[in-house]
């Protein structure tokens, strides 16, 4: 795989994993489209590198607002914490019984079977991104309905938090169902002012990622592919470099998220979801 591509595949990833618009979906569709494999080791081990820098990027840009609003005091630390921890808890239970009911319906009877064998069907990508682009279309509408009320401050709750962790669980298993997309619009229509769920949706980002690259190095570690002449080292230098494109790419989307969270444009993000489902679904009646 050349340089070139895995550009590509940074900038599309770093743009669109900040952007709920699911970063899986636009990636898997590149991929295909380049002639690439995206269930292969070193496409694991690239994009598990492309996660890590936009995982960065998510960092960078708010740290200072995390430090300003979630670490200036213990009372703040604790009204965060506790309510991120509790999402995370179910995000992880729900998405993992999820994944093992999947694996078990799909892949009955197949010794070692993983659920990341899915990823790359756009014929389960395709409605998946129908779903997104319909929360985030009905979050959009009542935001407008009620714009004074989506304004409002105030501690997130643990109800709130819960509803967010709990829809995050369902992305986890199903590539095309934004994780930003669809916390950040369950938050709005739990009564979340929007710009705290962006922060809320994008903190717990940075909690989930080290687990979830761990698992898909883990995968990588296992792949037969290793024993027969994977070069770890080698493989290493160009996914090194898409991490550091992607994470530059990852800021630029971020502040483009954040103009139009302000702006008050949500709806238009399920308005492209439903367009690229559309489009998704043509590619895979194409032969993708």
């Amino acid at each position: 795989m050349t340089l070139l591509k895995i550009l590509i595949l940074a900038i599309v990833q770093g743009m669109a994993e900040l952007l709920p618009v699911s970063s899986s979906a636009h990636v898997v569709v590149a991929e295909k489209l380049m002639g690439l494999d995206p269930s292969s080791p070193q496409m694991t081990l690239v994009l598990v590198m492309l996660h890590t820098g936009t995982m960065f990027a998510v960092i960078a840009y708010f740290w200072q607002q995390w430090r300003d609003t979630y670490f200036k005091n213990e009372a703040a630390f604790k009204a965060f914490a506790i309510p991120a921890l509790w999402a995370t808890l179910l995000t992880g239970i729900i998405g993992e019984v999820l994944i093992k009911i999947i694996e078990k319906t799909f892949f009955h009877g197949a010794p070692h079977a993983q659920i990341e064998e899915l990823f790359s069907h756009l014929e389960l990508i395709a409605p998946a991104l129908a779903a997104a682009g319909v929360l985030i279309l009905i979050a959009g509408i009542q935001e407008k309905r009620h714009a004074a009320r989506a304004e409002a401050a105030g501690e997130l709750t643990l109800r709130q938090a819960g509803w967010i962790g709990a829809v995050q669980g369902l992305c986890l298993p199903f590539r095309g169902f934004s994780r930003s997309g669809a916390t950040i619009s369950t938050g709005m229509l739990a009564g979340v002012p929007k710009f705290r769920a962006e922060a809320f949706s994008f903190a717990l980002a940075v909690i989930l990622t080290p687990p979830v690259v761990m698992r898909e190095v883990l995968r990588l570690a296992q792949a037969r592919h290793i024993h027969t002449g994977l070069n770890l080292a080698s493989a290493m230098l160009p996914s090194l470099f898409g991490m550091v494109c992607a994470f530059f790419a990852g800021l630029l989307a971020l502040q483009w998220l954040s103009k139009w969270l302000e702006g008050g444009r949500w709806y238009l993000f399920g308005i492209y979801c439903l367009a690229a489902a559309v489009v998704v679904a043509a590619l895979h009646h194409a032969g993708f």
